[in-house]
């Protein structure tokens, strides 16, 4: 066989090969060009492998998620209310759970929060009963605007998107969330955030979430969502979120100290302006699912700390 026509063959092959490959089923009806949407300022896919904060609102996301009432009743801080979630591609196409990879035992996360950062829930919405659509029972603790972000990978992409959107809800605004210490009681569990007294913009900061328990036992944490613990961080102006993961999955040995024993569990978090965070810490010492919240301060790029 000549070489022109050997070369013909394999590229032929290929070319066969290729279109199979494409042809088989991947239970999604959406492809890699869905979430590439046109022009500036785009919400690019984020690597897990870099957390760092994503400013959802100021950027454009390849998805719109649009929050309604399944009752068309206002919502009342205090009232159980069902919400109804449609979630949908820039161009318009539903994006339903065949669509989406399963991340941390859940398909789609909702990331929500009040204006004064004092109630925060992460719920896991369920298929509605039209394509795009999904339900998720919610009771706001406050009045105001709460906002929605809602965490997802296609899997199309395999990587993550978020989108965001806002909910009025009736009702006394709640207090700003206390400016509490590093160190926090919540039930019989005793947490610590760990950071750097120094915290930079644009820079890597290591962040370490100690649990022990109030009593001196080992504080055997429940996984939650496959982790051990989840830290969520938001800014004052809720333009977007962190949503970050230990670096590894199970829990450093206990540590011996003066009140009996710790569980050590590691984070990093990168953010991109000077300002203050609220990280709240969600884990579950002793199958107990706990929410506790800790203040941090992130300076700009210059060497005093002031913010730039």
């Amino acid at each position: 066989m000549t070489p022109w026509r050997q070369t013909w063959l394999l590229t032929g092959l290929a070319a066969a090969i290729f279109l199979v490959v494409r042809s088989l089923p991947t239970g999604t009806n959406l492809s890699h060009m869905d979430f590439r949407p046109e022009g500036k300022s785009l919400l690019e896919w984020c690597d897990p492998a870099n957390p760092q904060f994503i400013s959802v609102l100021q950027v454009r996301s390849p998805v719109t998620l649009a929050v309604l009432l399944s009752d068309a009743q206002p919502l009342q801080a205090g009232n159980v209310s069902t919400l109804r979630l449609e979630l949908k591609t820039s161009s318009g196409k539903p994006i339903t759970p065949g669509d989406l990879a399963v991340v941390h035992t859940r398909k789609l996360h909702l990331l929500v929060i009040d204006p004064s950062l004092s109630d925060y829930q992460h719920l896991h919405p369920h298929a509605g009963a039209r394509p795009g659509t999904w339900e998720v029972s919610f009771t706001p603790r406050g009045g105001g605007l709460y906002r929605v972000f809602a965490d997802f990978t296609p899997v199309a992409t395999g990587r993550s998107l978020y989108a965001a959107a806002d909910l009025p809800v009736t009702g006394t605004p709640l207090p700003a969330a206390p400016d509490a210490a590093r160190q926090r009681r919540e039930g019989e569990a005793i947490f610590t955030l760990h950071a750097p007294e120094s915290m930079r913009v644009g820079r890597p900061v290591d962040l370490r979430l100690e649990v022990r328990d109030a009593h001196g036992a080992r504080p055997d944490l429940t996984p939650v969502m496959g982790a051990p613990a989840h830290l969520v961080a938001f800014d004052e102006q809720r333009t977007g979120f962190a949503h970050l993961h230990p670096r590894d999955p199970t829990p450093a040995p206990e540590t011996p100290n003066a009140a009996g024993t710790s569980v050590v569990l590691n984070f990093a978090l990168t953010v991109p302006r000077a300002g203050r965070y609220l990280i709240w810490a969600q884990c579950a010492p002793h199958g107990i699912e706990t929410l506790v919240p800790f203040w941090i301060e992130v300076g700009g790029r210059g060497g005093d700390g002031a913010p730039q």
